[in-house]
């Protein structure tokens, strides 16, 4: 029996715009699971560049939306907006595809938006103080 689930890779390797709706919170707040969607394109790894979001599998694994917090001669280092711990490396043949907007309320965003560039590398920039801002952040809710 044929599988009902497309298969996003293949479509990629094809040529076409992938959209999907992100399940989970690892990108929380830029993908709100059953509000946003993703919309990602083919991509060779030597193209990709921190602070990217890529879609990627993990070995013998699921596919993965996260963003690149550093390359290096091991290779690439992912991080959810919503994580503190970093995964990698990871193989360039892992790479999948590269985010190019998202849908919010029905609004396409362009990744090559100044305020979505801004705040992005904003937060990638302050990845060693998200554990602290975590931690704050459920404090605040805690006493509500």
């Amino acid at each position: 029996m044929a599988s009902s689930r497309p298969d996003l890779e293949a479509l990629l390797q094809d040529g076409n715009i992938i959209r999907i709706r992100p399940q989970g919170y690892s990108m929380y707040p830029l993908f709100i699971p059953g509000r946003d969607e993703a919309l990602i394109e083919s991509v060779s790894a030597n193209t990709v560049r921190k602070n990217d979001v890529v879609l990627y599998r993990r070995d013998q694994s699921i596919l993965v939306l996260h963003r690149i917090c550093k390359i290096t001669a091991e290779g690439f280092f992912m991080v959810g907006d919503n994580q503190s711990e970093i995964e990698g490396p990871l193989r360039a043949d892992q790479i999948k595809g590269r985010l190019i907007a998202f849908v919010r309320n029905g609004k396409e965003i362009s990744v090559k938006n100044p305020l979505y560039r801004f705040l992005s590398a904003l937060w990638l920039f302050m990845l060693p103080l998200r554990p602290v801002c975590f931690r704050i952040t459920a404090f605040l809710r805690e006493s509500k």
